[in-house]
């Protein structure tokens, strides 16, 4: 029977994980949430068709590629390095959890293969120099255009925000492919919607079936909240209809920015002599 020395113990104990590298990657993008264009979800209204990028994640069944995407778009979207990051391609497999499964040149390889198959999809551009990964973001959409931070002015611009707790406290880790991008559908649309499995085909490209098991999933791990609506339906037997209604639980919604105390040095210096106003002048 094998067994493990001290030194070896020791190094395995505090060897980064998947998370650790995953936080320190979203620790130096400096954001409470991640912006992301609704449109890699769903195409707006009158396109050809509704579906968006994501459907062929889905379809493909590409956990990896979807975990790895939505990292990357957290990585580079703060723009601090023009829309790209660089890792060693070692640091990419960790941040992809490859290492759990394969060796150091398979999980290099994995990972390299991964974003290729980002960039046959026009998500990202990526560039190889020896160890080093350069992946830059194109627009959400897959239309191959140049990406810029969306400010929601149009519908085409409109975005979904991705709190970083959902990385750094694992629950991208719990989820399998249907629960995930049920959550990015979820998150796409206002609170308390309906979100009917019957119109999953034609509104994002996946089966019934995915979309239920997907918001099961969510449901299973306190991840989104359910609640009953019912309506009037005068030609039903029972005279009316019921349906649930969806919205994130607290711990996967986006964080507030902290507001930022005023120092004694950069507060405003009270003038002397100088009536102050009470409490009810100034509520005028």
């Amino acid at each position: 029977m094998k067994t493990t020395s001290p030194a070896e113990r020791d190094i395995q104990m505090n060897k980064a994980t998947g998370r650790d590298t995953r936080t320190a990657v979203l620790k130096r993008s400096i954001r409470a949430n991640v912006p992301l264009r609704k449109t890699f979800v769903q195409a707006p209204r009158g396109a050809v068709s509704r579906h968006g990028p994501l459907k062929e994640f889905v379809t493909g069944r590409d956990l990896r590629g979807l975990k790895a995407y939505l990292m990357i778009v957290a990585a580079c979207s703060n723009g601090t390095s023009g829309w790209s990051t660089t890792h060693d391609s070692a640091v990419w497999a960790r941040m992809m959890d490859i290492f759990e499964t394969a060796t150091d040149q398979s999980a290099r390889t994995g990972a390299w293969r991964t974003l290729r198959r980002l960039e046959k999809r026009r998500l990202i551009t990526c560039h190889r120099a020896s160890t080093k990964i350069t992946v830059t973001l194109l627009r959400e959409d897959g239309s191959g255009q140049p990406y810029d931070r969306p400010r929601g002015d149009t519908e085409e611009d409109r975005f979904l925000q991705i709190p970083t707790t959902f990385w750094t406290k694992g629950y991208d880790e719990a989820l399998d492919l249907p629960g995930l991008a049920l959550l990015l559908v979820v998150a796409r649309e206002k609170n308390w919607s309906t979100f009917p499995a019957d119109k999953a085909p034609k509104w994002y490209g996946w089966s019934p079936d995915t979309h239920e098991r997907g918001l099961k999933k969510l449901l299973e791990l306190g991840l989104v909240e359910r609640r009953e609506e019912y309506k009037k339906a005068p030609l039903s037997p029972l005279g009316m209809t019921m349906a649930y209604q969806y919205q994130r639980t607290t711990i996967i919604r986006p964080r507030k920015p902290r507001k930022q105390a005023t120092s004694p040095a950069t507060a405003s210096p009270v003038k002397k002599n100088v009536a102050t106003p009470s409490r009810s002048e100034g509520a005028r």
